[in-house]
C-alpha cells in the first residue's frame, strides 16, 4: 500500500444536498420546505409559539424563588461512599481529604465551589476532612469515628 492508495470508506463522507437547484436535483422549487406558512419563509418560526394563542410556558404560574446568580455549586458526598471508597483503596487518608482528593476517587463530581460533606452512610475511618461545608450530623459521625473536618468559616475564625 502507497500513501496515493490511501481513501475513505465509501460512504464515509456525504457531498452536501444543494437546495433549489431545479426540478431535476430532487430538491428544487420548494427546497425541501412544502408549501407557503412560516416554516417555508427564512427565518423560521419561533420554538414554543403557538400561533398568537398565550404560549404555554407564558400559562403556568411562575412559583419560589430561583437564586441562579448568587446559588453556590457544591458537590455533595456522603460519608458512606467515602468509606466505601477508602475499602476499595480509592482514597488515601493518610493526608487530609479535600476537593482533589475526593475528586481523584471519583466521589465528588463537578461542584466549581467546593465539597459538602453529608451524613448518610456509616464511617468507621480517622479522617481529617477540609471541605467547604459539612452537615452537623456529617460533623458529628466524623469526630465520633475519631477524624476532624476543617471548613473555611473556622479557618477565618482562628486567624
Amino acid at each position: 500500500m502507497k500513501l496515493n492508495d490511501i481513501r475513505d470508506n465509501s460512504g464515509a463522507r456525504h457531498r452536501r444536498m444543494r437546495i433549489g437547484r431545479g426540478i431535476g436535483s430532487g430538491k428544487g422549487k420548494t427546497g425541501g420546505r412544502g408549501q407557503k406558512g412560516a416554516k417555508a419563509r427564512s427565518g423560521v418560526s419561533i420554538n414554543g409559539f403557538e400561533g398568537g394563542q398565550m404560549p404555554l410556558h407564558m400559562r403556568l404560574p411562575k412559583r419560589g424563588f430561583n437564586n441562579t446568580k448568587f446559588a453556590k455549586d457544591y458537590a455533595e458526598v456522603n460519608l458512606g461512599m467515602v468509606q466505601k471508597a477508602i475499602d476499595a483503596g480509592k482514597l488515601d487518608i493518610s493526608g487530609t481529604v479535600d476537593h482533589a482528593a475526593l475528586k481523584g476517587a471519583g466521589l465528588a463530581r463537578g461542584g466549581k465551589d467546593g465539597v459538602r460533606l453529608l451524613g448518610k452512610g456509616e464511617l468507621s475511618a480517622k479522617v481529617t476532612f477540609n471541605v467547604a461545608g459539612a452537615s452537623k450530623g456529617a460533623v458529628a459521625a466524623v469526630e465520633k469515628a475519631g477524624g476532624s473536618v476543617v471548613l473555611p468559616a473556622k479557618e477565618a475564625a482562628e486567624a
